[in-house]
């Protein structure tokens, strides 16, 4: 009976952390490294430079916010109230929402686990960093910093 009631308990213990990690780790925007002068995400490759045609929308003069989604997202309604918020209080940045589904080669080629992610795009389309979950507007106007940093360098 008392290993029963100690399998209960580390049970118990695991779903905490793994659920304190996740509420952690949600919506959070990877950091950036800097390499040869230039902020670039740690997962960047020359295939992650998104264009206009790409998405089917005009890229934003500073910085887009670039929000894949899905039909029966939740977090995605609330995600695309935020990042309209921070498009209307930012000059020169354009929020683009884009249905993942109907855009698998683009979701493959910038590898996109889950709905909602959004990326943070410099000026020419390059990724600057991406979260995966619904982001704080804060953690937005942080993200969007960097992409107008690595602009004016």
């Amino acid at each position: 009976m008392s290993s029963g009631i100690v399998v209960l308990v580390a049970a118990l213990a695991a779903g905490v952390l793994l659920s304190v990690l996740k509420t952690w780790y949600d919506g959070r925007f990877r950091a950036t490294r800097v390499i040869e002068g230039r902020a670039v995400d740690e997962t960047e490759r020359p295939a992650d430079r998104v264009t206009a045609e790409d998405i089917g929308a005009e890229l934003g003069e500073r910085a887009t916010l670039l929000q894949f989604s899905s039909a029966f997202c939740a977090p995605c309604r609330a995600t695309r109230r935020v990042l309209a918020e921070v498009e209307s209080m930012v000059d020169g940045v354009r929020h683009v929402e884009i249905d993942a589904e109907s855009h698998l080669e683009l979701v493959r080629r910038l590898n996109i686990m889950r709905t909602p992610t959004v990326l943070v795009l410099d000026a020419a389309g390059g990724t600057v960093t991406r979260a995966s979950g619904q982001p704080r507007k804060a953690d937005v106007i942080a993200a969007l910093g960097a992409a107008v940093d690595r602009r004016a360098s």
